[in-house]
């Protein structure tokens, strides 16, 4: 028997051992196992297999401290190419397990697997991974939790618990023919049959209600919701009825404290939100997200979909109380939404925005255009097919991913460096009626190198040719300073007074409102192949890309790491 301070030595080591195997720290690397198989799942009283990750839907949760470094090891048992994206985990200088299909890899072939080292550096809170070939991310995602660096805590007081709130999209078809039937006609893709929260489309839709996911709460404790939207095509408006909510972190990032009734969030977007279980214990309370869209032309679902908050000794069973939730098309909401949202931007967790000497600005357009359809007749307006674009260039996909040609092979045929600073084309970019010439766009592999250290500034311009829309734009390998935002035309003299300089959020994802502007800014220290994309994917499927190319710095810590040794063959 041991005494006195053995024991206590001994107690306190088994301590922090269950506290490792709980949130996955350990001394050296973890290691996780993703097979992606198919599995059936029953919704809206259908059944059918979709693409899985260990057969779960959502997938598994990873855990990691900040500064940790995992391996996830890839095995591909569908029968479709995979590949998987790390969303907002910076992977510093190790671009190689960033993810996206033939920008930094190719495919992992059906029967194949790949070993992916995820390098987590300032994150702290709630981000996600999902597949990052075609449209298999509708099935095939999942939550990332990154705990402060060990021996540390959240600067908000510690919760209750931590509940993994996931939105999504459900197709009644296989969602990889959904995506072919719009690639064939050129039209806008069906839109989903359902909407999710957790995987689950709850109680206002068929054969679904026994299933709607539940979250029991202790009445007077606080819970923190991590919640992501994983939905292909659809921004969100997410509420939780007489609760508000009171955001600290957004994309894996601390914010001050803002309280509110309701949530916007965009496909790819995170926070983590304090909920105050402060209601009576007598009713439950739904959890409600539908759409927002500010398009009067581009379809959506318009359904809702529902979870359900009880708390515990509830034996009264009273109808759930129904949140508020803005109208669908309603912009201001959405604006009011995040207006607010500040970095925390203290001693603590401090922010460094570049302020001075912007030694890269670049505008880019984001557009909805069209292409001809020669001797036959497209779904998308006055018979043409729909495309998308930046700076009026449609990314088109290489064969060879762009990583391994110009780091790998030192070769620059399969795209171009030419991705232009500002537009090709100026002209009052949200007028109601543009002339149908700026419909057509060009297509291209068209990349944007920047020097390493460079502080860039990167206005994404929303226009109104075909019809204006809003759009999540993501950048990989990145967070980023939203420095400025608003409706209309940017004024490169009269918008950059009203920047926020000082405590901007940093995101990884951020909305570019309809028929309006978004100023971020960031530097470019992260050296590789980074992808930059509108994260709805019909859009980025369309052509809504482009790649940053970040050359490697002077010093040894400031180039890319090696290329791991099972890269998957082109």
């Amino acid at each position: 028997m041991l005494s006195g301070s053995k024991s206590t030595f001994f107690l306190y080591f088994l301590l922090l051992l269950i506290d490792g195997i709980l949130h996955c720290h350990a001394w050296g690397t973890a290691r996780h196992k993703f097979v992606v198989k198919e599995a059936p799942y029953t919704r809206l009283c259908k059944t059918k297999n979709i693409l899985t990750v260990n057969g779960q839907f959502p997938g598994p949760t990873l855990y990691a401290y900040r500064g940790d470094e995992i391996v996830v090891d890839v095995y591909n048992r569908g029968k479709h190419n995979i590949t998987i994206h790390w969303h907002g985990v910076k992977q510093p200088r190790n671009p190689w397990s960033d993810g996206p299909e033939y920008i930094t890899q190719c495919p992992i072939q059906s029967g194949a697997k790949f070993s992916q080292k995820i390098i987590f550096s300032t994150e702290e809170g709630t981000i996600w991974w999902h597949a990052h070939s075609d449209w298999s991310r509708a099935t095939v995602h999942g939550a990332i939790i990154v705990y402060p660096k060990y021996g540390t805590g959240y600067p908000f007081p510690k919760p209750w618990a931590e509940v993994p709130i996931l939105l999504g999209e459900w197709w009644n078809k296989d969602v990889m023919d959904v995506m072919e039937e719009a690639l064939i006609t050129g039209g806008d893709p069906n839109v989903s049959d359902a909407l999710t929260i957790n995987g689950q489309p709850g109680a206002f839709y068929p054969c679904s209600k026994l299933g709607t996911y539940k979250l029991n709460v202790q009445h007077g404790q606080t819970y923190l919701l991590r919640i992501i939207n994983a939905a292909l095509n659809t921004i969100l408006f997410f509420a939780i009825a007489k609760h508000n909510l009171t955001v600290v972190g957004a994309d894996a990032s601390y914010t001050k404290p803002l309280t509110t009734n309701y949530l916007t969030v965009a496909p790819g977007q995170s926070y983590d939100a304090l909920l105050h279980a402060d209601q009576s214990p007598d009713h439950h309370y739904y959890l409600a997200a539908r759409a927002y869209s500010s398009s009067s032309a581009a379809p959506f679902d318009n359904t809702t979909t529902t979870a359900i908050i009880q708390y515990r000794k509830n034996h009264r069973h009273r109808s759930p109380c129904f949140p508020y939730l803005p109208y669908y098309n309603d912009t201001l909401a959405f604006i009011h939404s995040v207006k607010g949202l500040r970095s925390l931007a203290n001693e603590r967790h401090p922010i460094s925005v570049p302020v001075k000497n912007i030694t890269t600005p670049l505008i880019s357009t984001v557009s909805i255009n069209l292409f001809p359809c020669p001797n036959i007749t497209c779904e998308g307006a006055n018979g043409s097919r729909l495309a998308a674009s930046m700076n009026n260039i449609s990314f088109v996909t290489p064969s060879i991913d762009i990583l391994q040609s110009y780091y790998y092979y030192h070769i620059t045929s399969s795209f171009s460096t030419r991705f232009p600073n500002v537009p090709p084309y100026v002209f009052n970019f949200t007028a109601d009626i543009l002339p149908l010439d700026l419909e057509i766009s060009k297509r291209g592999t068209d990349v944007k190198i920047l020097e390493y250290g460079s502080a860039v500034e990167l206005v994404f311009q929303g226009t109104n040719v075909v019809g204006g829309i809003d759009h999540p734009m993501h950048i990989h390998g990145y967070s980023f300073f939203v420095v400025g935002s608003g409706l209309g035309n940017f004024d490169p003299y009269k918008d950059p007074l009203t920047y926020n300089l000082v405590d901007p959020p940093e995101r990884n994802t951020a909305i570019v409102p309809k028929n309006g502007w978004l100023a971020i800014r960031f530097r470019a220290d992260n050296p590789g192949v980074w992808f930059v994309h509108c994260h709805l994917e019909r859009h980025q499927t369309w052509g809504m890309d482009t790649v940053l190319l970040v050359k490697n710095g002077r010093h040894v810590n400031e180039t890319l790491l090696p290329p791991p040794p099972d890269m998957p063959p082109c």
